[in-house]
This record gives C-alpha cells, structure tokens and sequence, in this order.
C-alpha cells in the first residue's frame, strides 16, 4: 500500500434505493479503498500500527439470533473499537453476520429464518440503524453467508430497509462469497443487479478457495482464481463498487484429522520449528510449506497482500479488504 491507500474492510456497502446512492468518502482520485477486518476486542495498538494504511476498520462484533427474529448488541470491546478508529481519523463499519459459536460456522438456518420473513428483515433492520444512529457508525457491513436462492429477495429487502432507515451518508456494505460462475453467485442467494443498485460498496471475499473442512491442500485464494471471480461479478456490478477480498491468514492439512485456521505468524513458526523450507508460488501469490510430518500449509502474508493491491489498481476497482488485521503482517 501507500500513505494514501486506504483499508476498506471486507466490507460491502449497499447504497440506498431511493434518492442518489453515495460512495462512501474513503478514497481519493485514482488510488484505492482498504478496509481492514477486525475482531471486537482486538488491542488498540492494532489498530494503531495499521491506521496509516486504512480508510475504514469493518468491526466485527454482531451477530443474527438463530430464530432470525433479533441481533446481538455490539458490546463494550466492539464499541471501544469506534472509539479507537475515530481517534486514527478512520470510518468505521458494524460487521453484522450469522457466524454462530455453537456450530463453529455460519448458520445458514438462521440467515433463512431472517431473510425469508419481511417483517423480521424490516426489525432487524430497524435495530441495526439505530445501533448507527445511536453509537455513531458509518455504516453496517453485511456477512451472511452459506445462504440459498431462496434467501436472495430477503438480502436486498435487508440492505433497503437498511439504506431507508439511516441517513444518507451512511452506507450499507456486503461481504460476497467469491465464485467464478454467474450461477453459482445466484445460488448463494446474490442477485447480483438488485444488490448493485441497492448496496454502496460490495467487497467479494476472493479467499477461503481452498480448506481443511472442504478441500484438499491449496492457495488461500490463488491470483487466477481471483482475477476470475472478480471479472464474473464486473459482467453485472461496476468495478468502482467492489473491494478486492485479501486474506491475512493461512490453513494447515495434517496427514491424519483435520486441519484449521493459523495466524501468518504462527505458519511461519510452525516451519520454523520444524526446520522445513517455506516456498514461494508466484503464480499464486502465496507460501507453502510441507512439514516432516506430512503436514501442508498454505498462507498469504504481506508479500501476498502487495500483488492484491496492485490486482485491484489493475482492475479499477473501487478498493481491497483484509480479512483480519492482527492476523497478518503489519500493513506496508
């Protein structure tokens, strides 16, 4: 990044149906949007290391009830980190999904009972937009994910009552699945010309291509595969709404069980200590490591999030988000 670039976290923003929909104030002539992702309670200093290349912090910290009836309330940790991105001059998003602890992933059965049902998409809605109102955030960024066809109508319905209920300079961002196949986004319950014309900003999370839980070994999010999914959702959105997704993470696929989720720093540790060789793809724009054990990692650190801006300057897309700050290498 640069001095001027700017973070946008893995944030969409949904632009508001009626009047003029406007592009949030996070970017200046010919340079990007970064938002970076962060978890409620992550430590100030955080934040203060990365400020210098953000321009807004996605705050993850809000979640769905499984009934789809109601939201929890952003708590003390998640409300400090307003605090904290208003005292780095940085814009500042409520992260809304339907990630549930108790099963260890997004609950598809809770964003169904949400977005199938008008009159809970228009209370959930209302109570989002005062946590804005209220509190002082520049928007809500939408997670919801693992969603069917079914739940398409639901989520444009969500970003309008959204866009309706707040002011104007308030926007309304998403979070996309990435596929490479106009289909498979209608599948996943994205209606991909409503969206535009309803959402601010749309940050397609181009990682998670490969996982133990669902595939074998293999890129975080390999730049072909990017370049690809990105391109399918430009046949319908315009480049100027949508963030590139970059990951600061990496996954592990031991020989025997099933493997999980690893900070870039405790990849490189994990190598280190068994005096394994890391090898750079440049195709793939990440590391690898295959342990003595048999163990493969895969992981995408700084060097990686470098050819992703330059991707999304070559694309000219509105900007880049980083799923999650704390995670990754600090920010050039």
């Amino acid at each position: 990044m640069r001095t001027a670039a700017l973070v946008t976290t893995l944030t969409i923003a949904l632009l508001a149906p009626a009047p003029a929909l406007g592009m949030p104030d996070d970017r200046r002539a010919g340079e990007l949007a970064s938002t970076g992702y962060i978890l409620g309670g992550t430590p100030d200093r955080i934040v203060e290391r990365d400020a210098h290349g953000l321009a807004t912090l996605g705050v993850v910290g809000v979640t769905i009830s499984a009934d789809g009836r109601d939201v929890s309330p952003p708590d003390r940790g998640t409300r400090h980190l307003l605090a904290t991105a208003r005292d780095h001059g940085l814009r500042a998003e409520l992260l809304v999904s339907n990630y549930s602890d108790a099963i260890g992933g997004f609950d598809s059965a809770a964003a169904a009972a949400l977005l199938r049902h008008p009159k809970r998409v228009r209370k959930v809605a209302a109570t989002l937009a005062g946590f804005v109102t209220d509190q002082g955030w520049d928007g809500i960024h939408l997670d919801l994910e693992s969603m069917s066809r079914k739940d398409g109508p639901g989520l444009v319905r969500l970003a309008e009552e959204l866009q309706a209920r707040m002011s104007p300079e308030k926007t309304v961002s998403l979070a996309m699945q990435a596929s490479t196949e106009r289909r498979a986004y209608r599948a996943r319950g994205y209606q991909l010309a409503a969206l535009d014309a309803t959402l601010d900003t749309i940050a397609l999370m181009t990682y998670d291509q490969h996982g133990p839980t669902w595939s074998g070994p293999g890129p975080i999010g390999a730049r072909r595969w990017q370049r690809q999914a990105v391109r399918t959702l430009l046949e319908t959105v315009p480049a100027t709404k949508v963030d590139l997704g970059v990951a600061g993470y990496g996954y592990f696929w031991p020989r025997h069980g099933t493997g999980s989720t690893l900070t870039v720093k405790q990849a490189r540790k994990r190598v280190a200590a068994d005096g394994a060789t890391p090898t750079w793809r440049a195709g793939a724009g990440e590391w690898t490591a295959r342990l003595s054990d048999g163990t493969v990692l895969w992981w995408s650190d700084g060097r990686s999030y470098e050819l992703r801006v330059a991707m999304a300057e070559s694309l000219g897309l509105h900007g880049v988000a980083l799923w999650r700050l704390g995670s990754t290498d600090p920010l050039p």
